[in-house]
């Protein structure tokens, strides 16, 4: 679904934001302000669609020295290479940093990715701001901005920690709402409070722009990592209805390569060869394709876990490169196709490519269900929670599980690792069950990395402490 895409922003100046200054409150570039512009439903649609647009971002490939934040295309750097799943090929530059935990609070990368979502936490405070233009919409776009924000916080508070929490529009010059660190459980609050405004206002009309299942399938998520199960699991039993028309794709592949299907429940839209609207990380991901050497390459320790339990999913999940031997490569997004997998070339150019980045699907869905009903414990005999669990199974023509067997935390782990590997869960999954510290330790051993336990929280970028006149405080071990 991308009819987000064909919306047009009429008045950039009120969005462009200054690197050189707080991304919190950009300048504007015209003698255009926010105050005169919203005045109907329009004008504030198109604020809500730019929104999605801050999170899609901006092609890193196509950008031309302009600064603009690339959002999610770096996502899989600040968590996926932080895990155990993926790794540079290379070992090159700021990217080698999160593989072997060596990460600097001067990292571009992640300075990228915290710039990006307060950028987008700032377009949806503007949208609240000015909901007295939208009209009979405002319900509508109320909620949109409240889920958009409490996903943004989600993101940035289990990847900082402690972070300034802005929950208006402020003015340029207001550095202790800006730079102010607010302690985790009152961004929770906010998020709880938005999710939960979201839930009630919306319906199931979009898939790449927030809908009712998306928000209950966060909320979801946001309470197993606050332990509140029982709120978690009655939410995932609201998307698993089956009036609600969400499911399992019988063929894993058009989980990815059909977009807009029954198993996606929130996804990223991206238009192939267009610089405003495409992604770059498809080419990223393989050696020879963009103007990297290759990053998320897959390690050997993934690799051995879905060659034992991905079942149908292994070939789907990773492929060995073909210039060079003992390299794996990801192949979910791939933009330039796989004949051999009967994967499609979705863009002539790569590096301009329309695959969706899915956020949330079906299958991650039941494997919270699971969760939520084991609840804390190292496992669960629930027959509710085997049916979930082996519908996963199922799908991959892997063995399920019986009456007389528990499924354990481990069995859990292991499975939402191999069913979601690559799509940055990884570590927020190995985080929030508790197991983050024992595995990546482990890892880190095995192949000669510098893992510790301050290492589950990213730095503060330095520019923004610099910007904050001492306002802002760095994270332990950085």
């Amino acid at each position: 679904m991308k009819q987000i895409k064909f919306l047009i922003v009429l008045v950039v100046a009120v969005f462009v934001s200054s690197c050189e200054d707080t991304f919190l409150t950009p300048d504007l570039k015209t003698g255009i302000s926010a105050e005169a512009y919203f005045t109907t439903e329009a004008e504030v649609e198109a604020a809500v669609i730019n929104m999605y647009d801050g999170i899609q971002g901006f092609n890193a490939l196509k950008d031309t020295g302009s600064g603009l934040n690339h959002g999610v295309q770096v996502e899989f750097y600040v968590t996926e290479m932080r895990s155990d799943n993926t790794r540079t090929k290379s070992q090159e530059g700021d990217a080698a940093q999160f593989e072997f935990y060596t990460i600097e609070s001067t990292n571009g990368i992640v300075a990228d990715y915290y710039r990006s979502y307060y950028n987008v936490i700032y377009r949806a405070n503007l949208v609240l701001e000015n909901l007295e233009a939208a009209g009979a919409s405002s319900a509508q776009f109320e909620a949109e901005a409240k889920f958009v924000r409490g996903y943004a916080y989600f993101n940035l508070v289990r990847l900082f920690g402690d972070i300034p929490l802005i929950d208006k529009v402020i003015a340029p010059l207001d550095l202790e709402t800006s730079f102010t660190r607010v302690a985790q459980s009152n961004i929770y609050d906010l998020i709880v409070s938005d999710l939960e405004s979201a839930v009630a206002n919306l319906d199931d009309t979009f898939k790449d722009r927030a809908s009712k299942a998306g928000a209950e399938g966060l909320l979801a998520k946001v309470y197993l990592t606050l332990g509140r199960y029982g709120e978690a699991q009655s939410l995932l039993e609201s998307i698993m209805n089956p009036s609600r028309g969400f499911g399992l794709e019988s063929d894993f592949k058009d989980v990815f390569y059909n977009e807009g299907n029954k198993e996606t429940i929130f996804s990223i839209g991206f238009l192939p060869g267009s610089n405003d609207d495409s992604q770059n990380f498809s080419a990223e991901w393989l050696n020879a394709v963009g103007r990297t050497s290759g990053v998320n390459y897959v390690t050997l320790d993934a690799k051995a876990a879905l060659d034992a339990l991905g079942g149908d999913r292994t070939a789907l999940s990773y492929r060995e490169d073909s210039g060079q031997a003992g390299q794996y490569q990801v192949v979910k997004y791939l933009p330039n196709g796989d004949d051999s997998l009967g994967i499609p070339v979705t863009s002539e150019d790569p590096t301009s490519a329309g695959n969706d980045w899915i956020v949330l699907r079906y299958a991650d869905v039941l494997l919270m269900h699971v969760e939520a009903i084991m609840a804390g414990s190292s496992e669960t005999s629930s027959q509710e929670a085997k049916d979930s669990f082996n519908a996963v199974r199922a799908r991959a023509n892997m063995p399920t599980i019986d009456a007389s067997t528990p499924i354990t935390k481990q069995d859990l782990l292991d499975e939402r690792r191999v069913e979601l590997a690559f799509e940055n869960h990884r570590f927020f999954d190995l985080v929030r069950m508790g197991e983050a510290q024992n595995v990546l330790s482990s890892f880190s051993n095995a192949y000669g990395l510098g893992f510790t336990g301050t290492d589950l929280l990213l730095p503060i970028p330095q520019v923004e402490i610099g910007l904050s006149n001492g306002l802002l405080s760095q994270n332990p071990g950085y």
